[in-house]
């Protein structure tokens, strides 16, 4: 039982806000490299499918993924640079962003000849579902997996610094709404989304296929949606250090946490009572409040986290 991780791996330049002056500390991130290593953690089979940079921050990604456990039989290499994000922390510790990505590795990732069939859940999202010519790989990438019976998952992840044209993405956006199982978004990711003549709502989401919406409300804590209602749970009380990497932890955690569960395919997301998605949601909360505990994007070791 596999869970793949599609999409980019990228350095996060966060200000040092110890030092009291303009320095930049380079963390590693990127929202599907962080799933990945929040999946490794916490004991997860997981492979990472993307191309890195073999250049110092390259592979300084790879020994990190390797160090969490996560698998690399699929990741491409190339002499392209490593994708960089600016990253600017207001007085909570959000973060906001501005890419450098022109040119990078992660855009020219190849679709592979096979996929494994141990893979049983498959996750996407972020910028590598936006910058060209990768994103239409993985989209394609998304149907061919789902299409293939793979339960899967998405975060888009909006990150509207990086995007020249708002309405053709949220148009690209509807067409992967049929080879999504599980949505997961942010309160702001949903509001951006809904902006618009392209502009969609948590119901077009289900009425097009989608079966589970996950919804973070930062500190408010997590929601699901399906057709069967909404589940709420609250957020964990933490002292935050930044939220870089939290929503990444969320949904690693929660595909973790299902997968674990029996969670294979859609049907099997239709079964689950509020009980059970309960259950789910408190432990990615649980998992999530260590993450924004310590600075930048550091999701939980399973021991952390404690029995799901």
């Amino acid at each position: 039982m596999t869970i793949l991780v599609c999409g980019e791996a990228l350095v996060d330049l966060v200000p040092d806000r110890q030092g009291g002056g303009p320095a930049l500390t380079p963390k590693l991130g990127g929202g599907p490299f962080n799933v990945a290593v929040a999946l490794g953690r916490l004991g997860a089979d997981v492979q990472f499918l993307s191309r890195i940079s073999r250049d110092p921050f390259g592979r300084d990604l790879v020994a990190w993924l390797e160090a969490s456990k996560v698998g690399l039989d699929l990741l491409q290499r190339g002499p392209e640079l490593t994708t960089l994000a600016l990253t600017v922390l207001d007085a909570h510790g959000a973060a906001e962003y501005s890419f450098y990505a022109d040119g990078t590795a992660d855009r020219l990732v190849e679709a592979p000849a096979t996929i494994p069939e141990s893979v049983t859940a498959a996750s996407f999202g972020t910028l590598s579902l936006l910058y060209e010519p990768g994103a239409s790989v993985y989209a394609a990438l998304l149907a061919r997996v789902h299409d293939a019976g793979v339960l899967t998952m998405l975060d888009p992840n909006i990150r509207p610094a990086a995007m020249t044209d708002g309405d053709g993405y949220r148009a690209r956006f509807r067409t992967w709404l049929p080879s999504i199982d599980i949505l997961k978004v942010s309160v702001e990711d949903a509001g951006w989304l809904g902006e618009g003549p392209q502009g969609t709502t948590v119901r077009d989401w289900l009425d097009a296929g989608v079966t589970a919406v996950v919804v973070t409300r930062g500190g408010d804590g997590l929601s699901v949606v399906t057709t069967a209602g909404e589940t709420v749970v609250p957020g964990v009380s933490v002292q935050v250090a930044d939220t870089i990497g939290a929503g990444d932890t969320v949904h690693g955690a929660m595909l973790h946490h299902l997968t674990e569960h029996g969670v294979r395919s859609s049907a099997d997301l239709l079964r689950l009572d509020s009980q059970a998605w309960t259950a789910a949601l408190t432990f990615a909360a649980k998992a999530a409040a260590i993450t924004v505990s310590r600075p930048g994007a550091d999701p939980p070791w399973a021991d952390e986290v404690g029995d799901d």
